[in-house]
C-alpha cells in the first residue's frame, strides 16, 4: 500500500483529509521550504504546484505566486530537491502538480523517475486530457507513483467513467467551473455532481478550486474524501509576506483550522 492510499484508508469513520498546496519556490526556495515544512503537520497530503508560465488552471492568485517564483529564479529541477528536503522529515504523500510542458521537455520516464526518487507519490497534470496521458500514467505506474486525473460537473457519465477508470490515488474532482481562487460560495449544483461521481467512481474523491474557508471545507468533506485548499493558503503567505510577520506560520494556522473543519472524531 502506497501512502496516498494508507491516508484514505486511516481516515475512514474520522473525517475528510485536507490537501494542502503550496508553490514550489514562492516567494523563492528557501522560504518556500520553509512554508512546506510548515504546513505538513497541519495538512494529510501535501501538494507542490511547479510554477508555469502559461497556466490553464490557476487563478490570479497561484499565478501570481507562479510568476515571484520563476522571477526568483525557480527552475523544475528545484521541486524536487524541495521534496526530497521535506521527505526527510514526514511519511506524509506528497504531490507533484505541474502542467504538462515541463514533463514533456524533460520526458514522461525521466520526470517520473526523478519524482519516485526524490520522494513524491502521485504526478497531477490538468492540462493532461485522458487520451493523451498515457504515457505519463504508464511512467507512473512504473515509478510506483499516482497519475491522478481530472474530473467537472461538465464531464458527461461515460467520460466520467473511463477517468475514474484510469486514475490512482484519487479522483480530483472541480468544485467549481473556472480556474483556481477563492469564491464567496461554492457551487450550487455540486451535490449533484458529487452523487454523480460516485456512482462512477470508486476511488477515493477529493474536491478542490474555490474552497477557502472552514465553513466551504466543511461541506466540501460532506460530499468527498478529502478537500483541497490552495488559492487561500498561498494568499495566506503572500498577505504576509507583503506586510510584516511569518509567512509560513501564516500558512500553518489557515491549515490548522482548516483541516479541524474536516474531523468529526
Amino acid at each position: 500500500m502506497n501512502r496516498i492510499d494508507h491516508a484514505f484508508r486511516s481516515a475512514r469513520g474520522k473525517g475528510a483529509l485536507l490537501i494542502a498546496y503550496a508553490t514550489a519556490g514562492f516567494p523563492d526556495l528557501e522560504a518556500s521550504a520553509r512554508i512546506a515544512a510548515s504546513l505538513l503537520p497541519h495538512c494529510d497530503i501535501l501538494e507542490l504546484g511547479i510554477p508555469f508560465s502559461d497556466p490553464v488552471l490557476d487563478g490570479p492568485v497561484i499565478q501570481e505566486s507562479s510568476r515571484r517564483a520563476l522571477e526568483a529564479g525557480f527552475r523544475v529541477g528545484d521541486v524536487f530537491d524541495l521534496a526530497r528536503e521535506l521527505r526527510q522529515g514526514t511519511e506524509k504523500p506528497l504531490l507533484a502538480m505541474t502542467y504538462y510542458n515541463p514533463v514533456h521537455r524533460m520526458g514522461a520516464d525521466a520526470f517520473a523517475e526523478r519524482a519516485a526518487l526524490a520522494g513524491f507519490d502521485g504526478i497531477l497534470v490538468p492540462d493532461l486530457p485522458l487520451e493523451e496521458s498515457v504515457q505519463l500514467r504508464s511512467a507512473a505506474d512504473r515509478h510506483g507513483l499516482a497519475g491522478v486525473l481530472f474530473a467537472s460537473m461538465t464531464t458527461p457519465d461515460e467520460r466520467l467513467r473511463a477517468i475514474a477508470a484510469a486514475t490512482r490515488g484519487f479522483l480530483y474532482c472541480f468544485a467549481v467551473k473556472g480556474t483556481t481562487g477563492l469564491r464567496a460560495r461554492l457551487a450550487e449544483g455540486l451535490p449533484a455532481f458529487m452523487r454523480r461521481v460516485r456512482s462512477c467512481c470508486e476511488a477515493p474523491v477529493a474536491l478542490g478550486l474555490g474552497i477557502s474557508s472552514p465553513q466551504q471545507c466543511r461541506r466540501a468533506g460532506e460530499l468527498a474524501d478529502a478537500v483541497v485548499v490552495g488559492s487561500a493558503l498561498v494568499k495566506a503567505c503572500m498577505d504576509v509576506r507583503d506586510g510584516a510577520g511569518d509567512p509560513a506560520a501564516s500558512a500553518a494556522a489557515l491549515a490548522s483550522s482548516l483541516r479541524a473543519s474536516l474531523r468529526f472524531s
